[in-house]
């Protein structure tokens, strides 16, 4: 079942003095409608109260939630999907653990990993990683995009890594579908003008 996968995916991260609740509470009042909710310091117990929080304002502004890895809470909280960061993972299973109504994302750096993926027809989008020392390498994500569709031509690929909206353009112009940013946005002396930033240039 094809989903709908944004052109934007908004990331939160583990930092001082911001919660998570408050990075998307910033991101999705300055308009962002897709956000993965990355956390990887927290016991069980607290991921789950902090994701159903985060689940509730996500609600209320029509955004999708996609948590990162923990896809053995996906029943016990209220998320879209799950996003693995491991290309090791067994996605398959993982498939199987949360269903086919969710939505499942992986991260994938260069194209023997896309290869490795290639009888795994159970991923909704891949994210991408872009960025290299001195910048983004944009023949990176376009000859990767290339050899992803010689399989899964109808599979989003997501640019990641660093990406400053003066770059988004030409990314796009390799073929990618969308871009994923996190610290970016959440390291910006202003988050949610950051995000609007963002969205000026995508939409």
């Amino acid at each position: 079942m094809k989903k709908y996968i944004s052109k934007f995916h908004y990331i939160t991260q583990d930092m001082p003095g911001r919660s998570h609740v408050q990075q998307v509470q910033i991101a999705c009042n300055a308009g962002a409608n897709w956000v993965q909710y990355h956390c990887m310091t927290k016991p069980e117990d607290e991921l789950i109260d902090e994701i159903n929080e985060i689940a509730e304002i996500c609600d209320d502004w029509g955004a999708t939630l996609i948590i990162a890895n923990h896809y053995d809470l996906i029943d016990r909280v209220d998320a879209q999907g799950v996003h693995i960061d491991d290309i090791d993972a067994d996605l398959p299973t993982i498939r199987k653990v949360i269903g086919p109504d969710k939505t499942l994302g992986t991260s994938i750096i260069n194209t023997g990993e896309l290869l490795k993926l290639k009888d795994f027809n159970v991923i909704d989008y891949f994210t991408l990683g872009t960025s290299l020392a001195g910048g983004i390498d944009y023949t990176i994500s376009g000859t990767d995009y290339a050899r992803l569709g010689e399989f899964s031509a109808d599979t989003p690929l997501i640019a990641t890594g660093s990406i400053q909206p003066n770059e988004v353009e030409r990314l796009l112009q390799t073929g990618v579908d969308g871009i994923a940013v996190s610290s970016v946005i959440n390291l910006a002396a202003d988050p949610g003008e950051k995000v609007k930033e963002f969205y000026r240039i995508l939409y």
